[in-house]
């Protein structure tokens, strides 16, 4: 939890603003606040720009500082499968936190998509938004 709450800060702290989540997780389209209207995020390459890029950095290199490192995407051989960074979008892995429940099946598989095909990546096996459903974490809150 300590992790989460550091890195989201440090994400916050590098110019994601809350009021651009907030609306993310309340609405089913991937949505950001623009002057105080709903804007949609259309497709991968914005919703990189409005979740992914104040970590990963614009162009996808990362970076390290504020005793946290962002790995790059440009280049990144992990990237291969489309399942490693599914599964980190979802699950979150390491300092990242989770997005499952801000991001639905077919924004996930978009930016996925995106980062696969973008930052000299090479990639273009495309994850379905059914791969995601697939693998998106199922949580269930016991009754008392």
């Amino acid at each position: 939890m300590r992790k989460f709450l550091l890195v989201t800060s440090l994400c916050l702290t590098a110019g994601l603003a809350s009021a651009a989540l907030a609306p993310v997780a309340a609405h089913a389209d991937s949505a950001s606040a623009v002057d105080g209207k709903m804007q949609v995020l259309p497709d991968g390459e914005a919703i990189y720009h409005h979740v992914c890029q104040s970590c990963h950095m614009p162009d996808g290199k990362g970076a390290v500082g504020a005793g946290a490192q962002f790995p790059a995407l440009a280049g990144n051989p992990k990237l291969k499968s489309a399942e490693y960074p599914a599964y980190v979008v979802l699950n979150g892995f390491g300092g990242m936190p989770w997005f499952a429940g801000l991001l639905n099946d077919q924004q996930v598989a978009d930016v996925v998509n995106y980062v696969r095909t973008h930052f000299g990546n090479h990639y273009t096996d495309a994850l379905k938004p059914e791969d995601v459903s697939e693998m998106r974490p199922h949580l269930s809150v016991e009754e008392e």
